[in-house]
């Protein structure tokens, strides 16, 4: 049995599933000044009457790491970042408590101005003083050559509780986007170990010591244990779970849009073939953009429980949410009061709903059922000229699904999947705005959850090899090693192999289901004067992103026990 779990603004969606399909499901509301009673509270619903043993792992998603950086709520972190030739790292400050430091590496990883040991240790010393307890450190080429790093932060480890270093997230090069990276991994760390002892613990009381999984942006999960030294591994986990539970209906061919649609927000999606995009760089959350892997996902302010108002004479829904939908006791009108009047959800009190669409009808000139249906289209015509734009973006770059770049002609799907717990209401009146085919996710007010149980466990490693210097590198898995000057790029493609799946059996991974695959590699001659004197080259492996081996999409069921 595995349990999926995922966390999202309004509800918490849990699921137990088995070789028999899914056994219970349970939707809690999130308390966001609780969020640990709350996943507590759905873990106690899947569970009664189960035994521990029975159940393999636990995966969670949670909004709480990307709920702190939108709302500008990230405890103070301590920045020293050392730069190199070109960009002035002083432009690129996340955060107040920022230092540039002298020492510096070229683009091959060879020193050209030492550290500054004792202007390190001043910057450490008086972030301690200002109660600074996380720090992070970057040098720009540290993914050649990360001693600079790894001093620095031998450096500063006196004067805090945790030092991270840039060099250990992504092997690509980007000096801007790794110093975000750097900072939002030391700033969600606290809240992150905090929620997940918390919820490892009591799991341990209840008889639950199972392994403990989490999602991560890019559909793939890794170890708890793991999850220490990338924390911000768990920003925007949620989207990802929405993909990963339409994924096991998806269809193998054309453009697929994925739409969630939860209460507060709705997370969209593309699948290409079967397929999602991945965004080429890394998440852009906030104003900070990252090199941390990531789905392409998109996600706006409508649901079912944003707020309804006229504003100008112009109905509009969204971007807020002050609660729960005036037939459950909230304040102001929402679509799940229209959906509410019209008949198509039930519960709640009719009346309320009703009370809270009389001002909206009066304003329009309408009558009650009239705007209730004009909410509910104003809400998807939002959601899909949301998507459009994001098609536009999408269409507007060079595209890359999870596996490779994709080279064919615009991109304009066809068919459209909706999950999330309002998504049979709203995908009634999505397919009279919607050119193409609609249809809702089995499961629907569950498949996040579903997607969180079923992704397998995902790694990916970018190796450098150069034979002038006779030195490999592979700074994000502490490798570093001498090559032979004859290393060759198929040297080169075996080796990440080897190291990918080291790390993937670190984090989780099913050793007798691993897919692995180069996704990049390439080399090139590198020139003194008029001579070859060696060869610069990159490999970039990864485990695929899918679903869990075992998982019969048809039946709905786990083939094995022990996936």
């Amino acid at each position: 049995m595995i349990i999926g779990l995922d966390v999202g603004g309004t509800h918490a969606d849990v699921v137990l599933l088995s070789q028999a399909g899914l056994e219970k499901q349970a939707k809690v509301p999130t308390d966001e000044s609780q969020l640990f009673e709350t996943v507590l509270a759905g873990l106690d619903a899947v569970t009664e009457g189960v035994d521990p043993a029975k159940i393999r792992r636990i995966v969670l998603s949670t909004t709480l790491a990307a709920n702190l950086v939108v709302q500008r709520k990230l405890p103070p972190v301590g920045m020293i970042v050392a730069g190199g030739p070109g960009i002035d790292p002083a432009l690129f400050a996340p955060n107040e408590h920022y230092r540039v430091v002298k020492g510096a590496m070229d683009h091959r990883g060879r020193e050209i101005a030492p550290l500054d040991e004792r202007e390190i240790q001043e910057a450490a010393e008086q972030f301690k003083k200002e109660g600074i307890r996380y720090m992070g450190v970057v040098t720009k080429f540290s993914v050649h050559n990360p001693d600079h790093e790894k001093r620095m932060a031998a450096i500063v480890a006196p004067f805090c509780d945790q030092v991270f270093m840039g060099h250990q997230f992504s092997g690509n090069l980007n000096f801007p986007r790794r110093i975000d990276t750097t900072y939002l991994n030391a700033a969600v760390f606290p809240v992150h170990k905090a929620f997940f002892e918390a919820v490892k613990g009591s799991l341990a009381k209840k008889g639950l010591n199972v392994p403990l999984r989490i999602l991560k942006p890019d559909g793939g999960n890794m170890n708890f244990e793991s999850s220490f030294d990338h924390p911000a591994l768990t920003i925007l986990s949620g989207p990802s779970a929405s993909v990963m539970g339409a994924l096991t209906t998806a269809p193998s061919s054309g453009a697929t849009w994925i739409l969630d649609i939860g209460g507060t927000t709705t997370d969209m999606a593309l699948l290409i073939d079967g397929v999602p995009l991945l965004a080429p760089l890394g998440i852009e959350i906030g104003p900070y953009k990252t090199l941390i892997r990531a789905l392409q996902t998109h996600s706006i302010g409508v649901g079912g429980d944003s707020v309804v108002r006229m504003e100008e004479g112009a109905l509009t829904v969204g971007p807020d949410r002050t609660g729960r939908a005036m037939a459950y006791g909230g304040t102001v009108p929402t679509p799940t009061d229209a959906f509410r009047v019209l008949g198509l959800m039930q519960g709640g009190d009719l009346g309320r709903a009703e009370a809270g669409l009389t001002p909206i009808a009066q304003q329009l000139g309408v009558g009650l059922e009239t705007a209730a249906v004009r909410i509910v289209e104003q809400a998807c015509r939002q959601i899909l000229d949301a998507a459009n734009e994001m098609l536009e973006r999408i269409n507007s770059k060079p595209v890359y699904t999870v596996h490779e770049l994709w080279e064919g002609s615009e991109i304009r799907p066809r068919h459209l999947m909706v999950l999330g717990g309002p998504a049979t209401q709203f995908a009634e009146y999505l397919m009279k705005q919607f050119d193409g085919s609609v249809s809702v996710v089995p499961h629907c007010e569950v498949a996040n959850a579903i997607g969180c149980a079923l992704a397998r466990t995902t790694s990916e490693i970018t190796l450098f090899a150069d034979t002038s210097c006779q030195l490999a590198v592979a700074s994000g898995e502490l490798f570093n090693s001498e090559i032979p000057a004859a290393f060759t790029l198929e040297d080169a493609r075996e080796l990440a192999l080897q190291l990918l799946r080291e790390k993937a059996l670190r984090r989780g991974a099913n050793p007798d289901h691993l897919e692995l695959e180069i996704v990049d590699a390439y080399q090139f001659n590198m020139i003194r004067g008029f001579t070859t004197i060696g060869k610069n080259i990159r490999v970039r492996a990864q485990v695929k992103p899918g679903l869990i081996q075992g998982y019969d999409p048809i039946g709905g069921k786990l083939r094995r026990e022990d996936l």
